[in-house]
């Protein structure tokens, strides 16, 4: 096929699932024209790891600035600010020369376009190529994130600006499910959350469930005795709020109960941009916060345990996957593996309140045979259930679908 994939920011190894469904797409023998935004050199830089797997690459540069004046032009209308924040004219300018070269001919048989913030485009292409199939991978609804962190969100700020967007976003996502030859979501939550916005209603307009994957080629099993004793790793983008919270959650509410038992223990936070209340946590001994990290899996594969007291989010929890892709045992809040499908207490251990997360974590430090065993199980799973392989052919059975019910 043709693919016309368009993704609101730069896919790389952090933005895992718009980098490996471009990849391996790519590797089924579809041709992608990808078009996207970058924001910062890094961003820029990270577009030359990307190009191997684009028949066509565009790249438009979205200034900070642009994306504020989109949020402040957006404030009096009823729409979120994230449907406008990477709005900007070029990307449309791409496409546009695109379907130009065509000559009047088919330049491509469906468009994927991703996240809320990418919805814009989607509605353009709907517009102007009303014969195009689109697909629009919503990823997570977000709504539901937000309707979460507006009560749990440990930043006053990050409550308010949620409550703000919550009613603005539960309208808009139930009117853009319509919109859509087919919405796609990774995890049933969000797929429920959806059918609630289409009041309960389970129609066309339904989300399929396309989950993340891991390369398992790229995340390889740690070797167990070359682990670090009594060391913790908590990841993620550390700017993102769900994060934050589930850091300073950890830090302020659980760690003084396993240090009481064993004082020993010392905990990697990993993970870029973390905020000054998570840096003003770290020591050089205790706690460590490393900042932005060129390669994540030496930290998962050195760690004892790999933790995730997340409080809210929504979708499949990439951080879980990755610990488990290198047989790093986990123990996770139920939120965090909300989205998973993995069995209790032999793929990874769950705990929810801060006493049984404790618990949880110094009964394995203090048996190494189930610590090894519940490394093993969880590699498993990702190998059974996770392969980015056959999530790309999952979603290559829904673009064959949306284009023959076009044709």
């Amino acid at each position: 096929m043709d693919i016309l994939f368009v993704v609101p920011y730069v896919p790389n190894l952090i933005r895992v699932r718009p980098y490996n469904l471009i990849k391996y797409l790519a590797g089924r023998g579809h041709r992608l024209t990808v078009v996207t935004v970058w924001s910062d050199e890094k961003e820029r830089a990270d577009l030359e790891n990307l190009k191997p797997y684009c028949h066509h690459l565009e790249a438009v540069h979205l200034s900070q600035a642009r994306s504020i004046w989109n949020c402040l032009m957006t404030v009096p209308t009823s729409s979120p600010l994230q449907s406008a924040y990477c709005w900007t004219p070029g990307v449309t300018t791409s496409m546009v020369s695109r379907f130009g070269e065509s000559y009047g001919k088919k330049v491509f048989d469906v468009a994927h376009v991703e996240h809320l913030r990418g919805a814009q485009y989607g509605l353009y292409l709907k517009n102007n190529h009303p014969t195009l199939p689109v697909v629009w991978d919503s990823v997570d609804c977000i709504s539901l994130l937000f309707q979460q962190a507006a009560q749990r969100s440990n930043k006053r700020f990050n409550r308010w600006l949620t409550q703000f967007e919550l009613n603005r976003t539960k309208r808009y996502e139930g009117w853009l499910l319509k919109q859509f030859d087919r919405t796609v979501v990774t995890s049933p939550a969000d797929r429920d959350a959806f059918v609630s916005l289409n009041n309960g209603i389970l129609d066309k307009f339904t989300p399929s469930v396309i989950p993340n994957g891991v390369d398992l080629a790229y995340f390889t099993k740690g070797k167990y005795e070359s682990r670090e004793p009594a060391t913790l790793v908590i990841s993620g983008k550390m700017s993102y709020h769900a994060n934050v919270t589930m850091v300073m959650h950890f830090l302020n509410d659980i760690l003084h109960r396993i240090r009481a038992s064993r004082p020993d223990v010392k905990v990697l936070i990993v993970g870029k941009d973390p905020p000054r209340e998570i840096i003003a946590m770290g020591d050089s001994e205790e706690v460590i916060v490393t900042g932005t990290v060129s390669d994540i899996r030496p930290y998962l594969q050195k760690a004892t345990i790999a933790i995730a007291p997340l409080t809210y989010g929504a979708g499949v929890q990439n951080k879980v996957l990755e610990a488990m892709a290198c047989a790093t045992p986990v123990v996770a809040s139920p939120k965090a593996v909300s989205a998973l499908e993995p069995k209790f207490g032999l793929d990874l251990l769950v705990a929810e309140d801060p006493v049984s997360f404790a618990d949880a974590v110094l009964q394995l430090l203090g048996d190494p045979s189930r610590l090894q065993q519940l490394g093993y199980n969880g590699r498993k799973f990702v190998e059974n259930y996770h392969r980015w392989e056959v999530i790309a052919a999952q979603m290559e059975g829904i673009y064959n679908e949306v284009i023959y019910n076009r044709d």
